[in-house]
């Protein structure tokens, strides 16, 4: 089986986000970089795939420039086979990344191409199904279970209220959600392997930018919490304060 998983270099949840001197975009100094958490659990499927399967190839693709080839090292010190880095600058609508996207699979040898749902820096939640449309496969996201039998794919996806169950046949795009699996660890050895792994660079051009950025800023300061009291003989007041001042009752 050979799989294709499309993954995206973003800043680690933990760092802390200042805004740059234009107020247009973020300050990326002192930022930590990592492989995007969702995406994690689809290079953990595709390596299950590929182990159930007993023959094949995982191939780990993302658009960016030079620094997202540590993204890509990461992957492949996780098991994947080879990478491919297309070299460009993602949209920030996700249309003209899906299109650089779909462009270099499509020249490719694939059964199944796996995302991440999102990504956790702009969470469109979008690339995953613009590529599904681009290539003309179907498409079934936030995937929290998948079971490939032959030709056959059984997906169950999690919905507002309760899970979902999709069949559809390959090649198809799969986007995973978290709770698909728990996705491996690097091992020592696997990240000295990974050095010597083929990482193929295309340059492929900037996608296409169809949305501007006017203006970033940061949320309002929160305002602080008020006491009205203590104990039993507060709650007359906190029920009249939440129904007539913040309105929630």
């Amino acid at each position: 089986m050979n799989i294709i998983v499309c993954v995206k270099r973003v800043p680690d949840s933990e760092s802390r986000i200042v805004l740059g001197g234009d107020g247009r975009s973020i300050d990326t100094q002192g930022i930590k970089y990592v492989l995007n958490p969702y995406d994690e659990y689809a290079v953990e499927e595709a390596l299950r795939l590929k182990e159930g399967a007993g023959a094949g190839s995982v191939t780990v693709m993302t658009l960016g420039g030079e620094e997202s080839k540590e993204t890509l090292r990461t992957a492949l010190a996780m098991g994947a086979d080879q990478a491919v880095l297309l070299k460009g600058h993602p949209s920030s609508d996700g249309l003209g990344t899906a299109e650089k996207l779909a462009a270099a699979i499509k020249e490719r040898e694939y059964d199944v191409v796996l995302f991440g749902k999102q990504a956790i820096d702009d969470d469109n939640l979008q690339v995953p199904a613009m590529v599904a449309e681009l290539l003309q496969l179907p498409c079934a996201t936030v995937v929290v279970a998948v079971k490939i039998d032959g030709n056959k794919v059984t997906a169950e996806r999690e919905v507002e209220g309760g899970h979902e169950i999709v069949e559809f046949e390959l090649p198809g795009v799969i986007a995973a959600q978290k709770g698909l699996n728990e996705p491996r660890y690097p091992s020592l050895k696997g990240i000295m392997a990974a050095k010597k792994k083929p990482l193929e660079e295309v340059d492929v051009g900037d996608a296409e930018e169809r949305l501007d950025f006017i203006e970033l800023m940061n949320p309002p300061e929160r305002a602080a919490g008020e006491i009205v009291g203590e104990g039993p003989d507060a709650v007359p007041e906190l029920v009249r304060r939440l129904r007539e001042k913040a309105k929630a009752l």
